[in-house]
């Protein structure tokens, strides 16, 4: 599945050029050619989509010359699925000579990435583009099958990132903060989540993090939410979808509520929270209601039964808006008194909507009892000595990245 990303920024038909899902095999100069003279033609260009076709490195060096040939107006750049059947060589060979013009480029603002097999072939030539990258506002990299090794230097790389861009910004006035940045479906596991968490929180003017379909474990996501994302006070977007949470996740994210303040979004679908976990949740939306400026919850497939409807119910209605709920997938009955009573509620206050509730659980029904320990450890919560510990391991990484860092 095709990564979905809707840039914000709009663009006049005439300054924008693609080639987006022509499926080009673009080898040789001839073959690149007849586009090479289009780039050239175009005047105040803003947008260049490359999404859907395949680039050699040969092909690379020519389009990444025409990237700079509009580096006074170049705002946007897709370069999603661009690598379909190149080879482990091929693929970092053409980064490289695209990232260097991208370095270049002082009013892009968007870059997509997504949909590219990088692995870990080409980590260092991402890495080192990470770390020098000045200017782009909206980093979109999902589905590269990064893994967890790779994730890792992800987050470091971000890290310095965020201290260039500090230092940067006395002397250049195009250096912005890094307010987008999306990393799902790169199985980043738990043995991430502490680097990215170091990269995350250092680009703390961060709006929407997506970090959806990635494979981490409760353990790993409490560490990523309490030492990451929780330092995140800008966050208006949210995506976890289809990580596991259980109880120990579900807490921390619940301790983490109050420290978003302009939340719109918070997608947990399919993230296991349980009923338990669900509740603990909910009970820290209800302290902050009236606060809150959430406009769409999902959290859909959950093991959240009626207790948390109950929850629901009582909280909606003091919220600044009432938001969107997805629900779907969970144990309560389609006919619950809950079910009727938040739908009064969206009609009363004009606002707000429930999903189709097609896929719902039986609440007597048998579970299936887990007999993996890990599981059974997943439901602990990080003690503070345990977050002390890892504090400490961060901030001894954060000492020695800025010790290297140019």
């Amino acid at each position: 599945m095709a990564t979905v990303y809707e840039s914000k920024l709009e663009f006049a038909e005439e300054s924008v050029f693609s080639l987006k899902n022509k499926v080009l095999k673009l080898d040789t100069y001839d073959q690149v050619k007849p586009y090479i003279e289009q780039l050239s033609n175009k005047k105040d260009l803003q947008k260049i989509d490359l999404s859907g076709n395949t680039i050699s490195p040969e092909v690379t060096k020519h389009l990444a010359k025409e990237f700079l040939n509009h580096k006074n107006s170049l705002r946007e750049l897709n370069l999603q699925d661009i690598y379909t059947s190149r080879d482990k060589n091929e693929i970092p060979a053409s980064l490289k000579e695209f990232f260097a013009a991208i370095l270049q480029l002082p009013h892009l603002q968007v870059l997509n990435l997504s949909d590219n097999a990088f692995g870990q072939d080409t980590i260092e030539v991402l890495e080192d583009f990470i770390s020098k990258c000045k200017y782009v506002e909206h980093f979109i990299m999902s589905n590269n099958g990064l893994g967890p090794l790779s994730g890792s230097r992800v987050g470091k790389a971000l890290f310095k990132m965020a201290k260039l861009r500090e230092i940067a910004k006395e002397k250049d006035a195009d250096v912005r903060s890094l307010k987008t940045f999306w990393c799902g479906r790169n199985r980043l596991e738990s043995g991430s989540a502490e680097f990215m968490a170091l990269g995350l929180r250092s680009n703390k003017h961060l709006e929407d993090v997506r970090l959806y379909q990635d494979g981490i474990r409760p353990n790993g996501i409490a560490r990523l939410i309490h030492h990451g994302l929780s330092y995140l006070h800008d966050l208006q977007v949210l995506d976890l979808d289809d990580n596991t949470f259980t109880v120990a996740g579900s807490i921390a994210l619940a301790d983490a509520l109050s420290s978003w303040p302009e939340l719109k979004v918070l997608n947990v679908n399919d993230c296991l929270l349980k009923a338990k976990g669900s509740i603990k949740l909910l009970e820290k939306l209800a302290e902050i209601s009236d606060k809150s400026k959430l406009q769409q919850i999902k959290l859909q497939y959950n093991e959240l039964d009626s207790d948390s409807l109950k929850l629901l119910v009582g909280l909606l209605p003091s919220m600044v808006r009432i938001p969107d709920l997805e629900l779907n997938g969970n144990v309560f009955e389609e006919d619950s008194e809950y079910i009727d009573k938040l739908n009064s509620i969206f009609t009363i206050k004009g606002s707000g909507s429930l999903d189709e509730l097609d896929d719902l659980e039986e609440p007597d029904s048998e579970e299936e009892e887990s007999s993996s320990e890990d599981e059974n450890e997943s439901e602990k919560e990080e003690d503070d000595e345990q977050r002390k510990e890892v504090e400490a391991r961060l901030i001894s990484l954060e000492e020695q990245l800025a010790g290297t860092h140019i």
